[in-house]
């Protein structure tokens, strides 16, 4: 018997019945300045505190199954400023060794004080010790690696992982995926989903028209690492 924690399936179908994943006539552009007729928004998610809680359940049992033991979880800023914070104070209480100092709640700024001491200038509660970090969606990760030189400065942090709730599965600029660029600055990246699987599962239930899904799917020919098939 799977002593597993975490189910894929369970949190695929969380993603679609609280439409994350959206498909737009008109392209909308990403954070990473590319084009696109789908896209992945956890906003729907973060702004609702029953949801929150189901999702930093998923993000703690997928943790455990990595068999990872971080002090701090840290939300690239924004995006998963607000779902790193609770998932650390979920993880926090549950520790043996919780008590007075012994977890710090960490968060960056969304853009960093241009006065004040260098490590304040980016953070509003420091990172420090064994660091996880969250990101919402990953697309070419710039947004993450960004993160990641940032707190690799901190003498008292190492980063042992970042995990992005979905991963749009697309090449950078350079040609490397997300897995790829993260993992040569030394972090292992994991994905709790990937964006061709839930576009699928989407799909099934939205029913875009055909001029939409030929587009994305054009889109993953110019820009996926995977191939993806929505028509028949």
């Amino acid at each position: 018997m799977s002593n597993k924690k975490f189910n894929q399936q369970k949190f695929n179908q969380f993603i679609i019945e609280n439409n994350v994943i959206g498909f737009f006539q008109q392209p909308i552009t990403l954070k990473s300045g590319r084009k696109s007729h789908c896209y992945v928004n956890w906003r729907n998610v973060s702004n609702d505190v029953f949801l929150m809680d189901r999702l930093t359940d998923f993000v703690i049992d997928f943790v455990k199954d990595k068999n990872l033991q971080p002090d701090c979880f840290y939300g690239v800023p924004e995006g998963a400023t607000k779902l790193a914070i609770l998932v650390q104070y979920k993880w926090a209480k549950k520790s043996p060794f919780y008590g007075p100092f012994s977890h710090i709640l960490a968060m960056g700024r969304g853009k960093p004080k241009d006065h004040g001491d260098e490590k304040d200038r980016f953070f509003i509660g420091v990172p420090k010790g064994k660091v996880i970090i969250l990101e919402d969606v990953t697309t070419t990760g710039y947004s993450l690696l960004e993160s990641i030189n940032t707190i690799k400065k901190i003498k008292e942090a190492s980063i042992i992982a970042a995990i992005g709730l979905t991963n749009r599965m697309e090449k950078g600029l350079d040609g490397k995926s997300v897995k790829e660029s993260v993992e040569e600055k030394g972090v292992p990246y994991f994905q709790m989903s990937k964006l061709p699987e839930l576009l699928f599962l989407a799909c099934q239930k939205n029913n875009p028209s055909k001029e939409i899904a030929q587009k994305v799917e054009e889109e993953f020919q110019q820009y996926g690492i995977e191939k993806l098939k929505l028509l028949n």
